[in-house]
């Protein structure tokens, strides 16, 4: 049999359950340990060491092996669990994932690593073998007789199973065999037909067994008896009067599973596959929208049934496009369980107590936006344990609780997500971010209001630790977070309160894929405004315009001045409306400011494809991507949270060009 084909499948079962394996360790209470979540972490090495057997990964089923040998015994009471000998299960989970990512890759894992991990593993078990005390003998009762138990091949404690299996090929009984030997001692092996019947030493349970061969074979093909000896003549014994009788459990029949059950609810896909399907989604969308463009010219009375139609066709292509961009969502609670391990392992360097909460793990994000997110956050959280809460003799000192919080939370904002990273800490120190950028040439003055102090932190090279660690300290995380998340079309706000703490909240689109826009004119040229940042549209009044600077104006709407910024000469658009009140004013905020951006003329509102520019020309300043509208042609997105930028870099630019030609002026005369 061919088994490369099963191998992906098998990596992707696997590092699904080291994941559960590593949140089963760090949930188990190490003084009072459930026993289903010792089962649990038991089962999960034991299916990777089975699979890994069966692909025949030496490494992978040497460690889990080892590992398997102390979770039995951990589970059926014969080991003492402690807080260094969940670090060194949590060490080796890691220590497997990288033997998984080796095995994926095609090489051999570190053979140093390997030996390594086990090495660990096997001076905890001598440990443990060492300090566990010897029982004392107990007073003898009175002498009963009891049949005597069989002796037991192999040295097993749990006796002799005798494994029946069923409609078996040759492959299969090999395959079986070698599963069988990984588990215990196999003692005889019979073949009969399509059968094959195997007596086996070993300590496992017959579910176990049933698991590991139902990856070869069906369950309803196993039949698992327990071996029953002769009884021999009465002898003394220990015990309560009764005769003992060994018990057989019955074979599984194949009709145990009900024959309308269903077999799996779910099915795995290449992410390469469900792309290309949204591409070909977006593709018809766009036929659909020029379809819809070209309509508008026929009568409604000689088309009407053509353009009813045509109506239904654009209904279900939207339906069509929603049902497949929900297949690339998925929950927060795949990025938010990563972080338990990160907090534990931090803290406890650090020193520091920390109470992880998190709220919203059920919130959906598109796949490609919850990858690139994950970066960011750890960055966020590292950098909540090391600056922000305090170590436990500070918190006490301040009346607070020993235990420092940290939340992590996610939860949909209109067509955005907003993922919140905050801690009950010291908070930011505004006075030393001022101090720090000073020294650094940042432009700041100390009028500055809170929000724009806050930015700074996220400047190239900025820090303001006085030492640096292995966990922050350079100033080269804060600026990556920022970049990242403006290259995913979001932005970063961050709110801090001296002594009470900080929170930073990253907004993100749903979905880089599909955009609601609003479409607008400017000259000849057609943008998209996201619809995710416009509040409103108005077209001002003269007395509602005011002038600052010889080109700047602000506009009083309702009692607030926004800044004005005229798209014709961010993008440099000839033959566009330059009068503010014979054009349009479109309301939007990002970065949590909001200013309005003066158009032509407002086209439409309706769904977009999102087509990548990087990709296909270059990046270009205050545009985010492009799409093709319902007549063919490309119209670009605006990079919304970028114009203030730019705006403010072409004022720069034209004072200094100003300044430069006065001077000049002034040297000629």
């Amino acid at each position: 049999m061919d088994l490369s084909q099963f191998t992906q499948a098998f990596f992707v079962e696997a590092i699904e359950l080291l994941a559960e394996m590593e949140q089963l360790l760090l949930d188990l209470d190490v003084e009072a340990p459930d026993g289903e979540q010792l089962n649990a972490i038991f089962r999960a090495a034991h299916s990777i060491k089975g699979g890994a057997a069966t692909f025949g990964f030496t490494a992978l089923t040497h460690t889990t092996h080892v590992l398997e040998t102390l979770l039995d015994r951990a589970r059926h009471g014969q080991l003492h669990l402690s807080a260094p000998m969940i670090d060194a299960f949590l060490e080796t989970k890691d220590a497997l994932q990288e033997q998984l990512t080796a095995y994926q890759a095609g090489k051999e894992p570190d053979a140093e690593r390997v030996a390594h991990i086990c090495g660990v593993l096997q001076q905890l078990a001598m440990e443990n073998n060492a300090a566990a005390p010897v029982p004392a003998p107990a007073p003898a009762p009175a002498p009963v007789v009891q049949a005597a138990a069989p002796a037991e091949e192999g040295g097993s404690s749990d006796g002799v199973l005798v494994v029946r299996f069923a409609r078996l090929s040759d492959s299969e009984c090999e395959l079986l065999a070698g599963e069988l030997a990984n588990l215990g001692t196999v003692l005889t092996r019979t073949r009969s037909n399509d059968q094959l019947t195997v007596r086996l030493a070993t300590t496992c349970d017959p579910d176990d067994i049933v698991a590991v061969c139902c990856f070869v074979i069906d369950e309803s093909q196993i039949d698992i008896t327990r071996e029953v000896a002769d009884v021999a003549p009465p002898v003394v014994a220990v015990a309560e009067p009764v005769v003992q009788q060994p018990v057989a459990p019955a074979p599984v029949p194949a009709a145990a599973v009900p024959a309308g059950a269903k077999e799996s609810s779910s099915i795995r896909v290449d992410v390469e596959k469900v792309d290309q399907l949204i591409n070909l989604v977006g593709e018809l969308v766009i036929t659909q929208s020029m379809l819809t463009q070209a309509a508008t010219v026929l009568d409604p009375v000689a088309y009407e049934r053509f353009l009813s139609g045509l109506g239904h066709l654009e209904r279900n292509a939207r339906d069509l496009q929603e049902s497949v961009m929900s297949i690339r969502m998925m929950p927060m609670d795949y990025v938010f369980s990563r972080f338990p391990r990160v907090i534990r392992d931090v803290s406890a360097k650090l020193g520091k107590q920390v109470r992880l909460d998190t709220y919203g793990k059920e919130t959906e994000l598109d796949k490609g936006l919850i990858e690139r997110i994950v970066d960011p956050l750890t960055h966020l959280v590292r950098n909540s344990l090391d600056h922000g809460i305090e170590a436990p003799e500070v918190r006490l000192a301040k009346g607070k609780d020993a235990t420092g919080q940290l939340l992590l939370s996610a939860q949909h904002h209109g067509g955005n997500i907003v993922i919140e990273v905050s801690d009950d800490g010291a908070g930011l120190n505004r006075e030393r971010i001022l101090d720090k950028a000073r020294q650094q040439g940042l432009p700041v003055n100390d009028a500055m209001p809170d929000e724009d102090v806050w930015q700074l932190i996220f400047a190239p090279g900025f820090s303001t630790a006085e030492q640096v660690t292995d966990i922050s300290g350079r100033g080269v995380g804060m600026d990556v977070v920022k970049r990242n998340i403006q290259e995913m079309g979001g932005h970063v706000e961050i709110h801090s309160r001296g002594g009470q703490g900080t929170s930073t909240r990253i907004v993100l689109p749903l979905t880089l894929a599909i955009l609601n826009g609003m479409s607008v004119r400017v000259g000849s040229e057609a943008y998209i405004l996201p619809l995710s940042y416009v509040i409103e549209s108005l077209q001002p009044l003269p007395e509602h315009l005011h002038s600052i600077t010889a080109d700047g104006h602000v506009i009083r709407v309702r009692g607030e001045y926004l800044p004005l910024i005229e798209l014709h000469r961010v993008f440099d658009v000839t033959g566009a409306q330059t009068q503010p009140t014979q054009g349009i004013l479109v309301i939007v905020q990002a970065d949590d400011s909001r200013f309005a951006l003066l158009v032509d003329e407002l086209l439409g509102q309706h769904q977009v494809v999102v087509k990548n520019l990087e990709t296909n020309y270059r990046k270009v300043p205050g545009i985010s991507a492009a799409t093709i509208v319902g007549d063919g042609s490309v119209a670009f997105i605006v990079d919304v949270g970028a114009m203030p930028r730019i705006q403010r870099a072409q004022a720069a630019s034209a004072a200094a060009l100003a300044g430069a030609a006065r001077r000049t002026d002034a040297l000629a005369s």
